[in-house]
């Protein structure tokens, strides 16, 4: 009979822990979501010597605080969930910054070790670590690992049931602060005693003199006498340093981190910058940073878009020969009709995804594997701020250029729900490849592509403007750019494929289902003849208001359920694909306006609902509506009188 492990891994962000976690457990792993909550959570299984062994690879954080969910969740799965093991995976090239992080899990008391990964570029850096010394001042096994060539993983496993079997003694290195707080620290250990907390009374009370605000909470309604002395305490420590305790414990563990870094690290300077440094001396560079950035974005479109139009147009071609082939041998009654409008559904979906969607996210996987993307977000961190957010959320915006669904998800890694809020609204008012089809096939097409780039360029201005409503109208200050400069390295192929995967997972789970019943629904109405009523209905907004004909109500409507099915209706409605003979220059850019503006597609708001809750979802959306509605009319006037 196997035997149980449950094994974490936690760390920083970008230290290997996912390359890790995918070495260990293969396809043996599942990801969802904490139980209430839009972090990510990835499980996954192995079986070693005997051993069923499950491992959970937690949020990448920097610190055991309570500043984001990420952080919470991490501090509770290791102190409530308890689990067998922790595996601390740590950077070896930036050894002393993970080793704050490090001391923290040391404070938890829980069984540890850690995995001392990317050795391979320390040593390109000129870092040589004695791991034994490390593993002797830490008191903790130490692993030397290089997770992309599951070299030490093994090793890794063996320690592990080594630790479980109870067979490798831990005797963890224990952080001192100082006389003046330690005295302190011990009269409050002592009046926590028998209190039944769910953390180790040493970790609560460091954390109470950090001004922890859960700690202080479950302390307070366990007794609120402790919190009144511990109070008292603080003040008592802050006036003989003259610093918050905050500060006073986090430079005691950074100077502790500083000791055990220069006992076991070597550093051999190279004579002349590396090709590393010289790339990110240049990437980061206050000037030329930023058209090298404007550059390598702008091939990556072009890429996306060249790659995409010519097998969009492939795919196309296949799916009219698929029509005809369906109508000659089902005919074309109602009932052929509605089964077919589920294939064309499914094409649809498939039509966006291959040729648009899985280009764009191989193409940013390895942007993201490679370092680079880390460099977008510092480069665009002070414009982000300017809408209260910073440089991580400039990421899901690039996301969407390929799809809102997965860019809205990735607005989990924003620290705050506030900026999580405004990340998302922000997110869903840039144009997807769906809308770009429509701007390219319709104002590129046939009014010039200098009136398309236009169009972008307004999106951009209008994203500015509103993400600093957004901003000034939801209450708080914006979180300061937390994250990993990591160095550049060659894009590991297996962690782009599977980031890639589950990017376009969640298109394919959340999207395509929804893509397909909205095809059925369509087609149900054409049939009913309800669609020339509903254009009618919608008259006063798109005649009245937007100049445009009203037949194209139709499209703006279903628009909601599929964006790109706009442009197909349009056509389907029109009787031709050649827009100029039915519509003028300035219909074309009024229509392709609100269709970039308006709310992405139902999938969109399927997204926003699992993120936001359905109240916020609906608030968005009718918003988003209301604004392109008006946006597009002022438009119509302004291009009318210079017409």
């Amino acid at each position: 009979m196997e035997k149980k492990l449950n094994i974490a891994l936690a760390g920083n962000m970008n230290v290997g822990k996912s390359v890790i976690f995918n070495s260990l457990t293969g396809l043996h792993q599942h990801i969802g979501n904490w139980p209430g909550k839009t972090v990510e959570k990835a499980e996954g299984t192995l079986h070693y010597k005997g051993y069923t062994i499950d491992v959970i690879d937690l949020p990448g954080i920097y610190s055991l605080s309570t500043f984001s969910i990420e952080e919470l969740i991490s501090r509770n799965y290791i102190a409530v969930e308890k689990p067998d093991l922790v595996i601390n995976v740590v950077d070896a090239s930036i050894l002393e910054r993970n080793l704050f992080f490090t001391l923290q899990l040391l404070e938890l008391e829980i069984p540890l070790m850690m995995a001392l990964n990317q050795v391979d570029l320390a040593r390109k850096k000129g870092i040589t670590i004695n791991h034994r010394k490390l593993q002797k001042l830490l008191g903790i096994p130490v692993i030397p690992t290089i997770a992309v060539r599951d070299i030490g993983i093994h090793e890794l496993m063996n320690e592990a049931i080594r630790i479980a079997e109870g067979k490798k003694k831990i005797k963890p290195l224990k952080v001192k602060y100082g006389k003046e707080v330690e005295t302190r620290i011990k009269k409050i250990v002592k009046l926590l005693k028998g209190i039944n907390i769910r953390y180790p009374t040493r970790y609560v009370t460091i954390k109470f003199l950090e001004g922890d605000k859960e700690i202080k909470k479950i302390v307070s309604k366990v007794n609120p006498k402790i919190v009144k002395i511990v109070e008292k305490y603080k003040k008592e420590i802050e006036h003989i340093h003259g610093h918050s305790c905050s500060t006073l414990i986090a430079s005691e563990k950074y100077e502790v981190a500083s000791k055990i870094v220069r006992k076991v690290q070597k550093v051999t300077p190279h004579k002349k910058p590396s090709l590393e440094d010289q790339l990110h001396a240049i990437t980061t560079h206050k000037v030329w940073g930023y058209p090298i950035m404007f550059a390598l974005l702008a091939v990556m479109f072009f890429t996306v878009f060249s790659f995409g139009d010519f097998f969009s147009t492939l795919l196309t071609n296949v799916f009219v020969e698929m029509t005809s082939a369906f109508e000659i041998i089902f005919g074309s009654g109602i009932a052929s009709k509605l089964v077919f409008s589920i294939i064309e559904g499914l094409v649809a979906g498939i039509t966006v995804i291959l040729p648009y969607i899985l280009p764009f996210y191989i193409i940013l996987g390895i942007l993201e594997d490679s370092g680079y993307l880390s460099r977008i977000a510092f480069l665009m961190d002070v414009a982000m701020h300017k809408i209260g957010l910073h440089g991580k959320a400039f990421i899901p915006m690039i996301l969407g250029y390929g799809c809102n669904v997965p860019a809205c998800l990735a607005c989990r890694i924003m620290e705050t729900q506030r900026e999580r809020l405004i990340a998302i609204f922000v997110t869903t008012l840039v144009p997807c490849a769906a809308v770009t089809t429509i701007i390219l096939g319709l104002v590129g097409r046939f009014v010039g592509i200098g009136w398309a780039f236009l169009l972008y360029v307004i999106n951009l201005i209008i994203i500015f403007i509103l993400g600093r409503v957004a901003f000034k109208f939801f209450p708080g200050e914006p979180v300061g750019l937390i994250m990993e400069m990591h160095s550049y390295k060659m894009p590991h192929i297996k962690t782009t494929a599977k980031r890639t995967w589950f990017r376009i997972k969640n298109f394919i789970y959340i999207a395509l289902p929804l893509i397909i019943v909205s095809s059925f629904f369509i087609k149900f109405l054409e049939i009913a003849n309800l669609l020339n009523p509903i254009a009618n209905l919608m008259s006063p907004i798109t005649v009245g208001w937007l100049g445009l004909p009203t037949i194209v109500g139709i499209t703006l409507i279903f628009g909601i359920l599929r964006k790109e099915l706009t442009l197909v209706m349009l056509a389907t409605l029109l009787g031709t694909t050649n827009f100029s003979l039915i519509l003028t220059p300035v219909q074309m850019i009024v229509f392709s306006l609100v269709t970039m503006l308006y709310i992405p597609c139902i999938a969109t708001i399927a997204a926003l609902i699992k993120e936001l809750g359905w109240k916020k979802a609906l608030l968005i959306s009718i918003f988003e509506i209301m604004f392109a509605i008006f946006v597009g009319g002022i438009m119509f006037r302004l291009l009318t009188l210079i017409s």
